[in-house]
């Protein structure tokens, strides 16, 4: 745990990412196997559910301080996160005799002394809690609480986590991210596994790292010739790989979720394709011959039953762009343009194509659900923007640009995939609430709530937290301890005086909020400096955005 706590407080101290890598590396190399694997867990980001609940957290911190409640309160809003202050506060740690607790790596704090919590009574919660707090040092015992809360996260991404581990065995970094991919439990003997030399280590299931898009930044006529890409229109819905191997079949998540069981229609196109089979797409829902609202689907993620109403109000489709394995065989080196062509030969052998795209690979209407995404051709760049104008009404988000001789890369490549996205939906609106970020922003105020005007009364319409610069961000947080209205726990209510432009991506009617809309992706565009209060749009000039399915009551 010490060596652990170490490394995060390394990574943390610098913005370099050679740095962040080397220390990853070198933790790697030199720690058991064991400790390695549960590092490499929590890295990449995956981490255990809340296991104490907050206000008992809270209270058994303030017994073990010895603070009376208000100066530990004091103390907390100065720091702004409750496992930095606890790990501030408490008294040093007690040195322990090994026989009394002899259990010290990472492996046993983890399995012998954090995971157990979740399954105690409340009074043998608190005193494995103090006891662990005693024995921890400053550092062991920040990690420790973010690992309780749930909260555990350092600034590395996945790609670096990738990177440090090539580094340190030598495996080519796309091998490590191979097998990084579904599930997995740590331990001695998965880690070993995943810096082997031995290449024979393909699971029946496991999916492939997905290739990323980078956003386009001005005109597509900088990337060259338009006869040297491929356009294709970008879907909203939930990218996935479709996996059949040895008789079986596997749908993978992009976050790496395996969700076979909650797209059935999709699971009844997979078990007809061919063994040795590996198609990249999106999950879209889909009715009527066209794409659905990403919120729609919404309504079917995270259900695990699925009633005959849900699946005939929401029905799915595989929307197929790439094919990653062919016949058995990795053919992701192999140029876009080469995969394309076999994709096609993939929906031919799934039978009875028809002109719209669809492909009815069997009887039953469940197994209706694969459709090739069609290219968009353009004789230049200008005719293609034309048609990308037409995204909205098309229910997607715009194209995708990926040049003709790009493989399918790790990740995220510049150079071989762009999104060219439609310009987002806007509105301007008064900032009525506000929250403390996370990790280095705990202290800050950078959560925000955004109201817009219904009669006389400001309505919560979106929540957002990305937009604003470094400097803007401060001089936010400035005026809102300096215009607090009201508290509610954690929530601040502000004087409705700063305007900001929101941006989203989609938006539809909805039953669950007090707007009585709901939209998808907002985040904020800018500081509307030049606007008062009263000039922020009404809630009925956003329903008009609705148009026709406003009028339709949909």
């Amino acid at each position: 745990m010490r060596d652990f706590a170490a490394l995060y407080t390394e990574i943390d101290e610098t913005n370099k990412t050679n740095e962040k890598v080397s220390a990853m590396s070198h933790y790697f190399a030199s720690a058991p196997p064991e400790d390695a694997a549960w590092a490499v867990h929590f890295l990449m980001g995956r981490r255990p559910k809340r296991l104490v609940k907050g206000p008992k957290l809270w209270e058994w911190a303030i017994e073990a301080s010895g603070l009376p409640a208000w100066l530990f309160a004091e103390c907390y809003e100065a720091v702004g996160d409750v496992a930095e202050t606890i790990a501030s506060v408490l008294p040093d740690p007690v040195p322990v005799l090994p026989q009394v607790h002899p259990i010290q790596s990472l492996t046993g704090w983890i399995t012998g002394r954090l995971l157990p919590l979740g399954a105690m009574e409340e009074p043998a919660q608190a005193a494995a809690l103090k006891q662990a707090w005693a024995e921890l040092d400053r550092q062991g015992r920040f990690v420790f609480n973010k690992l309780i809360t749930g909260e555990f996260r350092v600034g590395v991404s996945q790609d670096l986590v990738v990177r440090a581990l090539s580094q340190s065995s030598g495996i080519a970094a796309p091998v490590i991210a191979h097998r990084l991919m579904g599930q997995w439990e740590p331990g001695a003997e998965f880690f070993r596994a995943l810096v082997s030399s031995d290449d024979g280590d393909a699971s029946v299931s496991r999916p492939y790292p997905f290739c990323l898009a980078h956003p386009l930044e001005g005109l597509p006529s900088k990337l060259g010739a338009i006869e040297d890409w491929q356009a294709e229109w970008k879907w909203d819905g939930i990218r996935a790989q479709m996996i059949r191997r040895e008789g079986q079949s596997f749908i993978w998540s992009r976050g790496e979720d395996l969700v076979t069981e909650r797209f059935p229609e999709v699971a009844a196109v997979c078990d007809r394709l061919p063994d040795g089979t590996v198609l990249d797409g999106e999950i879209v829902a889909w009715k009527d011959g066209r794409p659905m609202k990403f919120l729609d689907l919404q309504q079917r993620i995270g259900r695990k039953d699925l009633s005959k109403k849900i699946l005939e109000k929401i029905p799915v489709v595989f929307v197929a762009f790439d094919v990653l394995e062919w016949e058995g065989s990795d053919i992701r080196r192999r140029p876009l343009s080469e995969r394309r062509a076999i994709l096609e030969v993939c929906r031919g052998s799934s039978t009875l194509g028809s002109p719209n795209l669809t492909i009815d690979i069997g009887p039953s209407p469940q197994a209706r659900a694969f459709i090739l995404s069609p290219t968009v051709a353009a004789p230049t760049w200008e005719a293609l923007a034309e048609i990308r104008g037409q995204a909205r009404e098309r229910g997607v988000e715009g194209l995708m640009l990926k040049r003709n001789d790009s493989p399918y890369e790790v990740g995220r490549k510049k150079g071989f995939w762009w999104k060219w996205k439609i310009e987002p939906m806007t509105v301007d609106c008064v900032l009525i609430y506000a929250q403390r970020g996370n990790g280095k922003r705990a202290s800050l105020y950078t959560d925000y709530s955004f109201g817009l005007w219904k009669g006389d009364e400001l309505v919560v319409f979106a929540k957002a937290y990305t937009g604003l610069t470094d400097d803007e961000i401060r001089r936010v947080d400035n005026w809102v301890r300096h215009n607090t209205v009201e508290r509610s726990g954690p929530v601040r209510v502000v004087k409705p005086e700063l305007v900001f432009e929101l941006g989203f991506e989609a938006i539809q009617l909805s039953s669950r909020h007090k707007s009585g809309v709901a939209v998808r992706f907002p985040r904020i565009l800018r500081w509307r400096h030049d606007k008062r209060p009263e000039d922020a749009d009404s809630l009925q000039s956003v329903k008009e955005m609705l148009g026709a399915s406003l009028t339709r009551g949909d």
